[in-house]
């Protein structure tokens, strides 16, 4: 494994890895629900499919369909309340991954009664808006996710090595970080990582 595949798996790569573990690798027949198709979301579809699952992904626009089902997951439109309905019940996982606010009670009524969870790893700053009765009744579980320790880190990176499950990246010259920094800020940066050549640094 190349050393710019590596750096972003030690990020991405476990953030996204460590739920999917948790929750549904080695377990037949999974269906994974994925909130968002940024740069976590872009991971976390390879990782679960690498893990044997059916992926589902929940976005804004279908912008991004073709992208989707080139790995194998399927798009639906998060406001395409016909769609969303014929989800019911049908997933054992879903990652949240978006960073910004968006309403999450319909992507909730896509979790299996009782043993389905909604793991948040997006970071998003501002409190949900949960409904209770619908959470009551199904058995709802919601949990937080953050990265993993360093034998979870190393499995991710052989279970990534052994399947060849790596990230979309590109090597930047350091001078151009702010730049590439402003493009992913403005949603235009696509899924890939931007990986800085250190050794360009000295000739700065």
């Amino acid at each position: 494994m190349q050393r710019e595949h590596a750096g972003p798996l030690c990020c991405a790569g476990i953030t996204t890895y460590a739920p999917l573990a948790r929750h549904i690798k080695g377990k037949a027949d999974q269906h994974v629900g994925l909130v968002g198709f940024g740069g976590l979301g872009h991971m976390a579809v390879k990782i679960a499919i690498a893990m044997g699952a059916k992926v589902t992904i929940f976005s804004r626009s279908d912008a991004k369909k073709a992208d989707a089902a080139a790995l194998g997951a399927e798009l639906v439109v998060t406001s395409d309340t016909a769609a969303i309905g014929a989800l019911f019940r049908r997933f054992d996982c879903i990652l949240d991954t978006v960073s910004n606010h968006h309403e999450i009670n319909s992507i909730i009524s896509t979790l299996k009664a009782y043993t389905g969870t909604l793991v948040l790893i997006g970071g998003v700053p501002q409190p949900y808006e949960l409904a209770g009765f619908p959470m009551v009744f199904n058995g709802t579980r919601v949990e937080g996710s953050l990265i993993g320790g360093a034998e979870l880190t190393q499995e991710m990176l052989e279970f990534c090595a052994a399947h060849e499950v790596l990230p979309d990246t590109e090597i930047i010259n350091a001078k151009d970080a702010e730049a590439n920094l402003h493009l992913l800020h403005d949603g235009v940066g696509g899924t890939k990582r931007y990986v800085i050549e250190i050794a360009a640094i000295k000739d700065m």
